[in-house]
């Protein structure tokens, strides 16, 4: 089974960079895509709704923001589209397909880089996501939670993390977060699993040459069960073409889906 994840940061800019032929080739059984920045019903051209995937968006009431997206090729068993809180779901952050005991899920996590405001915001969906995930590991059901949760957890997902550290994204309250999600919420790091090394970034700064230079952050993840985790087999991060300022996350399970 093989899943993709990408913060595409708007589906039609990504589709003009040529993302929907590259997903085509790349054998994905699911893809679950962020900052979608349109309504579904606004892409009327077949090149959105591929043949071979079924397709489900949940979309910002507020028009060219936010917004995620799963494509799959197996139609899913259900689908569950925002977490019932108005807030959040006005901004189109979660959507869930389920498989028989698997669930797929596509989340954007708030930003709180641009101010204090929104950070506070952030704050307040980390307080109620936590509790919510901790329901999710009580149920006798595999997870995969793709998507971009706007957190680099430790120094080494990101280049520059000393300076950082007063910033949002990397703030001490997050990663103790990301922290208890790891740790007491029993979430695994998926990518973490199979590959150690530093520099291994997801996100780049469209300012000072960073994508050029490697100054990024991973801040995407898959985050499994652990029952799952059992049966990671591989994960990369394709950066050979450029659909976004993100890169997409391809993980590789031994999973009959």
């Amino acid at each position: 089974m093989r899943i993709i994840t990408l913060n595409v940061n708007g589906i039609r800019a990504a589709a003009r960079k040529g993302f929907f032929s590259w997903m085509s080739r790349q054998r994905a059984d699911v893809v679950c895509l962020q900052e979608t920045r349109c309504r579904f019903d606004e892409l009327s051209d077949k090149l959105y709704r591929p043949r071979s995937f079924h397709a489900y968006f949940h979309d910002a009431e507020r028009k060219g923001y936010s917004g995620v997206a799963i494509y799959s090729r197996r139609k899913p068993d259900k689908v569950v589209t925002g977490l019932g809180w108005p807030d959040v779901d006005a901004e189109g952050r979660y959507l869930e397909v389920q498989f028989g005991t698997l669930s797929v899920i596509s989340l954007y996590l708030q930003s709180g880089s641009s101010g204090e405001a929104r950070q506070q915001v952030k704050f307040d969906m980390m307080d109620r996501f936590m509790p919510y995930l901790r329901k999710l590991r009580r149920k006798r059901r595999d997870y995969v939670i793709c998507g971009d949760w706007n957190i680099a957890h430790r120094q080494i997902d990101l280049k520059n993390w000393r300076s950082n550290q007063k910033n949002s994204g990397f703030l001490p309250q997050e990663r103790a977060w990301m922290d208890e999600l790891f740790g007491a919420a029993g979430f695994v790091d998926a990518f973490r699993v199979v590959d150690q090394r530093p520099e291994q970034y997801t996100w780049w700064s469209n300012r000072g040459r960073a994508w050029e230079k490697n100054v990024g952050w991973r801040i995407d993840y898959q985050v499994v069960t652990p029952a799952m985790a059992k049966h990671i087999q591989s994960a990369r991060i394709y950066k050979n073409k450029r659909f976004s300022d993100h890169a997409p996350l391809i993980m590789d399970y031994d999973y009959p889906l």
